[in-house]
């Protein structure tokens, strides 16, 4: 199995070096191996680990606390998986899996509350373009609406052809 050093594993999950001690310390990353000299040695599981939370983090916007529930959480479904694989029992596989449907149903509802909270600060933001653009309207300045608006992101950048400063939609039609 290979291991990784600190410096490397900060590089490949784009955190520092302070901040995986510190998720360490918080609980967020299980302790590494050390090298007889003291060295972290992470584990391929350990950067699985850490994309994943910094998924959770940049994504659903999570704050340590969040993550801290976030992992308590992945942790009791791992413990429900072993399980699951490890009985024969039809009775257990059974209650196995009713505690997984618990555990999933939790996660969901985490990232319910999240997505509901991201809706509201769209909507509100898109209310506010549209008191905007009603204020330009008085100076004559003909605006799109707020629903031609949301299919009309455009950015100006390399495309990946080649081409650059050619301005395309972000979203297909």
């Amino acid at each position: 199995m290979e291991k990784y050093k600190i410096e490397d594993v900060a590089k490949m999950c784009g955190l520092t070096k302070r901040t995986l001690r510190y998720y360490e310390e918080i609980g967020l990353l299980p302790p590494p191996e050390r090298s007889k000299g003291g060295m972290r040695l992470y584990s391929r599981a350990h950067i699985d680990r850490l994309k994943r939370l910094i998924n959770a983090r940049d994504v659903l916007g999570f704050s340590l606390q969040d993550l801290q529930s976030y992992v308590s959480i992945n942790e009791q479904l791992e413990a429900y998986v072993q399980g699951y694989r490890q009985t024969d029992d039809e009775a257990e596989k059974r209650e196995k899996l009713l505690e997984m449907e618990s555990v999933v149903r939790d996660q969901l509802r985490i990232i319910d509350e999240k997505l509901e909270k991201i809706t509201q600060l769209r909507n509100e933001t898109e209310q506010f373009l549209i008191r905007v653009q009603h204020a330009l309207a008085r100076f004559g300045e003909p605006r799109k609406s707020a629903e031609e608006h949301r299919g009309d992101t455009k950015i100006s950048a390399r495309d990946g052809d080649g081409k650059d400063g050619e301005d395309r939609k972000t979203q297909p039609e």
